[in-house]
């Protein structure tokens, strides 16, 4: 029987996009592709906001000895290759693993579990070099009048949020267009965890270069939707933007 991806849409409309999908490309599952690359995107970025701009905080506001090799190495992280992060996770999760007893590999868990780990340093890295420049300002003005520590830092978060917007993007930027990790922890099985990218990789080893180019716009136009619609529902920004 075949495996479905953990959540899958419903409904005329996107039976009719399912439809038009299994029209154009060929019977490598392009719908259920796209199901699961934005379950992955959305589930990764949202567990890497949470565990990045946290960290970035506590990193901003604690001091301890070795504070700036720690620093120094979450920004290697920031740049490390997605294979290798995706390498370790797979020794971590295979059968012999640490952690092989919650067959979690070949997975859309085991695929967040990688594409966490490659984007928390990032999200903390961004979130980490706002603060210091800024935070300082903000709490000297909060504390002038006379905020408490708990709203210092609901202040702090406030007039970041532009900031940590930005932070979150790029995640979800890097979460979408991951190959490498997703196709050693995933396996890239079809209807399972083969994502949109490891399609398009799919294709070109195929030599069906059209469609893996048409593939690769359709994800480029979801990208852009999505960057939009999180623009439009971005509260408190001004209408006139430099970027």
């Amino acid at each position: 029987m075949q495996q479905q991806p953990l959540f899958f849409f419903q409904g005329d409309g996107m039976q009719v996009f399912k439809d038009i999908l299994d029209t154009v490309f060929s019977d490598v599952g392009v719908f259920d592709a796209v199901c699961v690359t934005f379950q992955l995107a959305f589930g990764a970025t949202f567990l890497s906001s949470v565990l990045g701009i946290i960290l970035g905080l506590l990193l901003e506001r604690t001091r301890f000895a070795g504070k700036r090799i720690v620093v120094r190495i979450n920004r290697t992280l920031m740049g490390v290759p997605p294979v290798v992060i995706g390498l370790v996770v797979y020794m971590i999760l295979m059968r012999r693993g640490p952690l092989g007893r919650l067959n979690m590999l070949f997975t859309v868990r085991g695929m967040i579990l990688a594409q966490v780990l490659i984007i928390t340093p990032i999200i903390c890295g961004m979130t980490y070099t706002s603060l210091i420049s800024k935070a300082p300002a903000i709490r000297t003005f909060a504390k002038t009048m006379g905020a408490g520590p708990v709203q210092t830092q609901w202040l702090v978060i406030r007039e970041l949020k532009k900031e940590l917007y930005f932070a979150v993007i790029t995640g979800f930027g890097r979460s979408i267009s991951e190959v490498g990790a997703v196709m050693l922890v995933g396996g890239n099985i079809k209807g399972h965890t083969r994502t949109m990218t490891t399609t398009i990789s799919l294709l070109k080893s195929q030599g069906i270069f059209t469609e893996g180019l048409t593939l690769g716009v359709l994800l480029l136009i979801m990208a852009f939707i999505i960057q939009s619609l999180a623009d439009f529902f971005q509260r408190g920004e001004k209408t006139d933007e430099n970027y």
